[in-house]
């Protein structure tokens, strides 16, 4: 029987235009064995390459405020979100979803993940304004596959150790037996990109198994069963930083939804690398 033990590597808050490579190699040095998984969090690689969207300079559409006053306050504050089973928290957040900046966000998400991911009350197509400040948000990774190449060819080079490398997101997969599916955007291969608002409510509502999302894998061939339980243990160790949403991290910090700042967020323990090793019991 195989099971897993992992470590979360604190770091440093990786800013836009940090060496991740560098970043990576530095903190995993004399830590990681040959055959570890690396696992390292989208959200940290798209932050540090500036992947990034400032929603302030964004001007809502139309349909954007049309998103805001009647689906998001209405239908998911009042009958997707009970369908879900969200808290009463959340309920209330989302029946209070803030207008100029609501609309804001909407509008990206309709130019950049379009019409149905914009319906989602959040992380429309990948899109997450989460542990970023201000208006910021980071648009999901293109070529996640080649990313992880990447990252495993500079540990390889740099410390001699051959791992496996895994770039996830902390965005659900939905799994039906041995059916595997998920909401966002460019999974790894094996588990289906079915897009949008529709997919989301039916793996919440009828409780299926849900757990983080493996965007690609470097240096193996893996199942995507595995993978996905990878990602999720690693996900569980990581933790949220500063918030699992924007909600709480106003909250956590007492500001508003748009005033936290850079320097807020390095107050926080960050912990964008796991590393996963198996153990044979």
């Amino acid at each position: 029987m195989v099971k897993y033990r992992a470590l979360a590597i604190i770091t440093k808050y990786w800013m836009p235009g940090e060496d991740y490579l560098e970043e990576i190699v530095r903190n995993i040095r004399g830590r990681v064995a040959n055959g570890d998984f690396v696992v390292v969090s989208e959200k940290a690689i798209a932050t540090a390459l500036n992947n990034l969207v400032d929603e302030s300079k964004i001007e809502p559409s139309a349909n954007a405020t049309f998103i805001v006053k009647f689906w998001i306050r209405i239908i998911w504050g009042y009958v997707l979100g009970h369908l879900c089973r969200f808290s009463l928290k959340l309920l209330q957040n989302l029946r209070n979803y803030p207008l100029e900046e609501g609309g804001r966000h909407k509008q990206v998400a309709l130019q950049y993940a379009g019409f149905f991911q914009a319906l989602m009350f959040g992380s429309e197509g990948g899109i997450d304004g989460s542990n970023l400040p201000y208006s910021y948000v980071s648009l999901p990774l293109k070529d996640a596959q080649r990313l992880a190449e990447k990252v495993r060819a500079e540990i390889l080079s740099k410390l001699g150790k051959k791992v496996f490398v895994m770039i996830s997101d902390t965005d659900k997969t939905y799994s039906f037996r041995n059916f595997h599916f998920t909401p966002r955007p460019k999974p790894m291969k094996g588990i289906y990109s079915l897009g949008g608002v529709i997919t989301y409510v039916v793996g919440r509502f009828f409780r299926l198994k849900r757990r983080a999302t493996p965007l690609a894998v470097a240096g193996c061939r893996m199942f995507p069963e595995q993978a996905l339980q990878i990602a999720e243990f690693a996900n569980r160790v990581r933790g949220s930083g500063a918030g699992r949403t924007v909600w709480d991290m106003a909250e956590k910090f007492g500001t508003g939804l748009t005033d936290v700042s850079w320097k807020m967020l390095k107050t926080v323990k960050h912990k964008p690398i796991i590393i996963v090793r198996r153990v044979q019991i």
